[in-house]
Formats: C-alpha cells, sequence, structure tokens
C-alpha cells in the first residue's frame, strides 16, 4: 500500500512550508504529495462545487493557491525519492503541447517522480476567464491527453483532431519512463469511463463519506470492454478510517482498502496539524511501515 498527503499546495503554500511537509512526509515513508488546481478564484460565481454540501469552495477568494506544477518543482528539490501528483489539474484549460512540455521537463528533472492527476473542470466563471469553452470539456480532455502522449512517446508526431491539430513536431526532454502516468480524477460515472478507457489511474476524490464502489466498478467494467487489464489502473482514494484513533483500527482500515484493491491512500494534511514532523513520524512507524511489511 502507498501512502500519500493531498492539499499540499492549499496546506503548505509558501516555501518554508512546503520545505517541512517535503522532507517529513519522505522521512515518514510517505509516497507522494498531491496538490490542487485553481489558475483564478471568482468573487462570486453560480457554478456548484461537487465535493462540498455547501456547493462551494472552502476559504475564499483570497486563498493563496500557488500552482501545482510550481509547487512541486519547489517540493521536489527538497527530496530525493518522494513521488509529486496533480490531483487534479485541470487539463482542458491548458494547452496541451505547452503542459507536455512542462510535465515531461519536470519528470525529466526529478528522475521519474511526477504523476499527472486530471479532471475536467466544474468551475464555468473560471473557463470563461480563462478564454476555454465549458463545453465539450471532456471530449477536448481526451483528445489533450492522445496529444501529450503522443509527444511524450515518440518524435516527428502528428494529431488531427478537433481542438489539437499539429504536423511533425518534436517536444524534448521526454519524461525519465517514456510517459508520465495520467490518473483520472472525479467521482462521476464519466470519470469513471475516461479512467477506464484511458486512465493509468483513477482518484475518485469525493471530499465526502459517500459510497465510490459503483463508480469503481465502473472503472473496472470500462476497462474490460476497452480490452484493457482492470488491474493495471492504479486506484488512489481516501480512507477515512485509517486516520481512527487506534492504530488497530487503522490498520484495519488500511487492510480492508488493499482486500478492494485500493493501490494508494490519499490522506489530509489537515489531519497531521498541528504537529506536522511529530505526527507523520509517528504515522509512519505505527501505519505505514507496519501496512508496508503486511
Amino acid at each position: 500500500m502507498k501512502f500519500a498527503l493531498h492539499f499540499c499546495n492549499l496546506v503548505c503554500p509558501d516555501p518554508d512550508s512546503a520545505r517541512r511537509l517535503a522532507v517529513a512526509a519522505e522521512a515518514a515513508g510517505f509516497e507522494a504529495l498531491i496538490c490542487i488546481e485553481h489558475v483564478v478564484w471568482p468573487t462570486d460565481y453560480r457554478s456548484t462545487y461537487p465535493y462540498a454540501e455547501s456547493g462551494k469552495l472552502p476559504g475564499g477568494p483570497d486563498t493563496v493557491l500557488p500552482d501545482p506544477l510550481i509547487w512541486m518543482a519547489w517540493a521536489a528539490g527538497q527530496t530525493q525519492q518522494l513521488n509529486f501528483m496533480t490531483g487534479i489539474l485541470i487539463l482542458p484549460q491548458r494547452n496541451p503541447l505547452v503542459l507536455a512540455k512542462e510535465v515531461a521537463s519536470l519528470d525529466y528533472m526529478t528522475g521519474g517522480r511526477i504523476r499527472l492527476g486530471i479532471g475536467v473542470g466544474w468551475l464555468e466563471e473560471e473557463f470563461d476567464a480563462i478564454g476555454v469553452p465549458f463545453a465539450r470539456r471532456g471530449a477536448r480532455t481526451d483528445e489533450y491527453i492522445a496529444a501529450m502522449r503522443a509527444l511524450w512517446g515518440g518524435d516527428d508526431v502528428s494529431c488531427h483532431g478537433d481542438f489539437v491539430r499539429f504536423d511533425g513536431m518534436n517536444c524534448n526532454p521526454k519524461p525519465e519512463n517514456g510517459s508520465v502516468p495520467i490518473i483520472v480524477g472525479g467521482h462521476s460515472e464519466a470519470a469513471a469511463r475516461r479512467a477506464g478507457r484511458l486512465g493509468d489511474g483513477f482518484f475518485p476524490a469525493t471530499g465526502a463519506p459517500v459510497d465510490i464502489a459503483p463508480v469503481i466498478d465502473l472503472m473496472r467494467r470500462t476497462a474490460e470492454e476497452a480490452g484493457r487489464d482492470p488491474a493495471a489502473v492504479e486506484l488512489t482514494t481516501g480512507c477515512p478510517a485509517a486516520l481512527a484513533d487506534s492504530v488497530d483500527e487503522r490498520l484495519e482500515a488500511v487492510a480492508a482498502a488493499r482486500a478492494r484493491g485500493v493501490d494508494r491512500i490519499a490522506l489530509p494534511v489537515p489531519a497531521f496539524l498541528p504537529d506536522l514532523e511529530d505526527r507523520l513520524t509517528a504515522y509512519g512507524e505505527t501505519v505505514i511501515r507496519p501496512a508496508s511489511a503486511a
């Protein structure tokens, strides 16, 4: 079982706290840090945030939220083995050629420690401000995935789609391992199908205690229908019970997650505050290392 920390660039946005988090997480045995994204934050909006009952983003427009790739580059420079993942980056808002270059460069410079978690987005006002159509963002996402993988996978490549068109293009350096794993985020049926068809991983984060088994089953059925091995789609989920009061309860929750096919458990950074280093160290000693040895 792998363990990751979520909301890292939100909870630890400044250089000093980012360094503290990255160094302590690596020492404690965490496998990855996960960062979130919004390019801009509307003062007022009608769109419904799908991860809270209020329908509103936690925090406010003055929330400090560094770009995830830049935050990850800074934090990666403080560590040696820790992986970094966006969870999620809003793919249809990005130019896929520019993003392919940025992500491949970051992966190359970190020795293959980057995972690209992507989603289609929900905040229509943000799309409008950036100048990207909100409509057909799912189809745009699928095409962007194909374009990036083509650029990562070879040279003199071409793409002829509805949203991306180019001929004979080269993008170097390549990712350290030939590609960057793309993890599809979201708990909708569309996200589950996209993960089954195209994803190297699936992260059905909800932010609420709801049953995600149906979308996981849908992802696996879709993978089979696409001729893929469902077990090859790495599964990342939250696990509130892995933060239970007793160590035994935590280990039981981790074992249950493993039995459901979960590969990585994502835990929120605030659960380890205020005594960050001490709590991460204790969690590593009592949960991560025993779970890894099981």
